[in-house]
C-alpha cells in the first residue's frame, strides 16, 4: 500500500512520486490549502493538498486528528523560509494527487504531543500512548538492544534455548504466580521467577553456552523498576570461573552501548568488594557518578560524652559514619529537618550534623547541636578525616550497621542530586565477594543472600562459620542500578545438600522441591556459572527514563493490574469447576 515510510523522506526524493500511509498528526487549513502532518512509525512528513485535486481536497477537509490516511503524491522542496533543517523531512513536502481515508477516528482522549497526561489514562489508552515519539523511540531502542545482545552472544558461541513457562513452584524469595492444572486436580504449575534450575540442567546436558531473552514472573509489591512480569537476559556457561564470565559480560555491555547509543564504556569496569561498597557507600549498588562517600569515625567516638555515638561505637554490629556535603553549609534548618525526616524512613532515629562556618575559629566556627559533647581534639580529627572545609556540612549516622547503611546510603544519593554533584556520564562497576548467607531475624535461620545454588568461595567456612562465608557471586551495577547479577554455581550434590541443610531445607523438603536437581548433579555436572540481566531496567537506563513502564509496551500498574484489558478479571463458574476450584465466600471482595 505504500512505497516509503513518512519519516524516510528527504531531499534525495525530490521530483519522485511516493505513496504514504499513516495517521493525521496535525491538520491545518491555510486559505484554501490544507496541510497535514502525516505520521507513522518512522516519523512525520508534511502533505499539501490544494483544490486542484477536488477528491483529495474534500477528503483532506474531512480528515481529523488520528484519522488513518493513504496519500499518493510528488515530493518537492518546501518554499524558502518554511524549511526545518533539524528534521529529516524538514526540507521537503508531498503535494498530494490522491488522498484516501482508510479509517476514521474518534477524538482521542489526549493529543499525541500533549504533556502531563496521567499514567492511568496513558495505560487505559495504551494504543494511543504508544503512538507518541517518546514511546516509539523507547521501544525502538529496546528492539535495537535485544538485537545487539543476540548478535554478541551468537558471535560468542551461545545457543538460544527456550525453557518452560509452566513449571514447579520453588522458593526464590518472592511469591509464585500459580496456575491450576485441569488434568491434575488440586495441583498447580508455577510461572517461573527465573529459569535458574533449567539453565543449570542445560549445563549438565552439555549445551555449554546458553542464553534466552525470557519472561519471568514474581508476585511482589511493585516499584518504579519492578513489574509482576518482566524480561531478563538469562545466560549460563560451563567450564569457566568468575573472570571468564565477567570479562565476557563486560564485553557484551560495551558492545551494546557502542552500537545502540554510540557510547564507549570504560575497559575494564572497576570492581568493589561487597564489604568495601557497603563501607564507602552504604549500598551494594553504588552510583559512582556521585562523589560523596561515607567515612567511618567509630574509633574517634568511643569516649565522647554523646551517648548515641559512644554506644554505637562500642558495638561490633553498629556503625558511626560521617557524610560530608560540599557547600552544604548553605542548607537551611528546614532543609536539614527534611533530610532528618527522609532518613527516618530507613529507621534512623535522628540526623546529627556539623556546619563548618570557619575552621580556623575552632569550635566557635562550627554550628552544631553535638560538638559540645566532644573534645576539641576529637572534633578537629573528625573534620580532618572527612576533609571538611569552610562552607561544608557533615552529617552523621550512628546505629545498627544495616540502618546506617540504608539511611546514609539513601541520603548520599539525595544530597548529590540536590547539590547537583552527580556527573553526567555512565558509571558501570562490578560488586563481588558477597556474603554467602544473611541471618533472617524473623525466622531465626540463615537465608541465601542470592539464591541457594550459589557456590561458596571456601567450602570449609560454609558449615564452620556461615556468617563469614563469602560466595562466588557478582553483580553488575550501572549508575546506581543493579542491571545484572549472577554467580558460579554449586556443581557437587553433597555441597548442595549441605547448603540446603544450612538454610533449614531438610532432606525430605529438598528432595520434594529440588530432587531432580540433586539427582542430575550426580551424573557428571561440569563447573558452571551464569548471570541474568534485567532487560527492562537496562533499556530504561539507556532511554533516560526513571520507570521500566516507559520501555514496556503493555505494563501493569502499581497494583499489578492492566487498565487496557481490565486484567485480572473474574472467570466463569464453569471454568472454576473444570479446575476443581471453589472460591471462598468473600473472595475477590475489595
Amino acid at each position: 500500500m505504500r512505497t516509503h515510510y513518512c519519516g524516510e523522506l528527504d531531499e534525495s526524493l525530490v521530483g519522485q512520486e511516493v505513496t504514504l500511509c499513516g495517521w493525521v498528526h496535525h491538520r491545518r487549513d491555510h486559505g484554501g490549502v490544507v496541510f497535514i502532518d502525516l505520521r507513522d512509525r518512522e516519523g512525520a512528513a508534511q502533505v499539501v493538498v490544494d483544490p486542484d485535486t477536488p477528491a483529495a481536497f474534500a477528503a483532506a477537509e474531512r480528515s481529523r486528528s488520528e484519522f488513518v490516511l493513504k496519500v499518493h503524491g510528488r515530493v518537492r522542496l518546501r518554499p524558502e523560509g518554511t524549511q526545518n533543517p533539524d528534521k529529516r523531512t524538514g526540507k521537503i513536502e508531498v503535494l498530494a494527487k490522491e488522498l484516501e481515508i482508510l479509517n476514521e477516528a474518534r477524538t482521542p482522549p489526549f493529543q499525541i504531543d500533549e504533556k502531563n497526561v496521567s499514567d492511568d489514562t496513558r495505560l487505559r489508552f495504551r494504543y494511543i500512548d504508544l503512538r507518541t515519539d517518546r514511546m516509539r523511540e523507547n521501544l525502538r531502542l529496546r528492539a535495537r538492544l535485544a538485537r545487539e545482545l543476540r548478535s554478541y552472544l551468537d558471535g560468542n558461541g551461545f545457543l538460544e534455548i527456550e525453557t518452560p513457562m509452566l513449571t514447579k513452584a520453588t522458593p526464590e524469595g518472592a511469591r509464585d504466580y500459580l496456575v491450576p492444572s485441569r488434568t491434575h486436580p488440586g495441583r498447580f504449575f508455577a510461572l517461573p521467577q527465573s529459569p535458574q534450575l533449567f539453565k543449570q540442567i542445560l549445563m549438565m546436558s552439555g549445551m555449554d553456552r546458553y542464553f534466552q531473552i525470557v519472561r519471568c514472573f514474581r508476585d511482589e509489591d511493585l516499584r518504579a523498576d519492578r513489574q509482576p512480569e518482566f524480561t531478563q537476559l538469562d545466560i549460563e556457561m560451563s567450564f569457566i570461573d568468575e573472570s571468564v564470565i565477567t570479562g565476557m559480560m563486560e564485553g557484551m555491555i560495551r558492545h551494546v552501548f557502542k552500537h545502540v547509543l554510540g557510547v564507549e564504556l570504560p575497559n575494564p569496569f572497576p570492581r568493589l568488594t561487597y564489604a568495601e561498597a557497603m563501607a564507602r557507600y552504604g549500598s551494594d549498588k553504588p552510583d559512582l557518578r556521585n562523589p560523596l562517600e561515607l567515612v567511618e569515625v567509630a574509633d574517634l567516638m568511643r569516649d565522647v560524652d554523646f551517648k548515641v555515638f559512644a554506644q554505637a561505637a562500642a558495638k561490633d554490629d553498629h556503625r558511626v559514619t560521617a557524610l560530608r556535603a560540599p557547600g552544604g553549609g548553605a542548607l537551611s534548618r528546614k532543609q536539614i529537618d527534611d533530610y532528618t525526616a527522609f532518613v527516618a524512613i530507613y529507621g534512623a532515629k535522628g540526623l546529627a550534623y556539623i556546619k563548618v562556618n570557619d575552621r580556623k575559629a575552632g569550635i566557635e566556627g562550627l554550628a552544631s547541636p553535638i560538638v559540645k559533647f566532644m573534645p576539641p581534639a576529637v572534633v578537629e580529627a573528625l573534620l580532618d578525616r572527612v576533609g571538611a572545609v569552610d562552607g561544608d556540612l557533615v552529617f552523621f549516622g550512628a546505629d545498627k550497621a544495616r540502618i546506617v547503611n540504608d539511611a546514609l546510603g539513601a541520603l548520599r544519593d539525595r544530597l548529590a542530586a540536590d547539590l547537583k554533584l552527580v556527573a553526567d556520564t555512565w558509571a558501570p562497576l562490578w560488586v563481588v565477594d558477597f556474603p554467602m548467607f544473611e541471618w533472617d531475624e524473623d525466622e531465626k535461620r540463615w537465608a541465601a543472600l542470592h539464591h541457594p545454588f550459589t557456590a561458596p568461595a571456601d567450602i570449609d567456612t560454609v558449615a564452620a562459620a556461615p556468617g563469614k562465608a563469602i560466595s562466588r557471586a557478582y553483580d553488575m551495577v550501572l549508575n546506581g542500578s543493579e542491571i545484572g547479577g549472577g554467580s558460579i554455581r554449586i556443581h557437587n550434590s553433597q555441597l548442595q545438600s549441605k547448603v540446603f541443610d544450612l538454610l533449614g531445607i531438610g532432606a525430605e523438603e529438598a528432595q520434594e522441591k529440588f530432587g531432580f536437581l540433586l539427582e542430575a548433579l550426580q551424573y557428571g555436572c561440569p563447573p558452571h556459572g551464569g548471570i541474568a540481566f534485567g532487560l527492562d531496567r537496562l533499556a530504561m537506563l539507556m532511554a533516560g527514563e526513571t520507570s521500566i513502564r516507559e520501555v514496556i509496551a503493555f505494563p501493569k500498574t502499581q497494583t499489578a493490574s492492566c487498565p487496557l484489558t481490565s486484567a485480572p478479571s473474574e472467570v466463569s463458574e464453569r471454568q472454576l469447576r473444570e479446575l476443581s476450584i471453589r472460591l471462598r465466600k468473600g473472595a475477590g471482595a475489595e
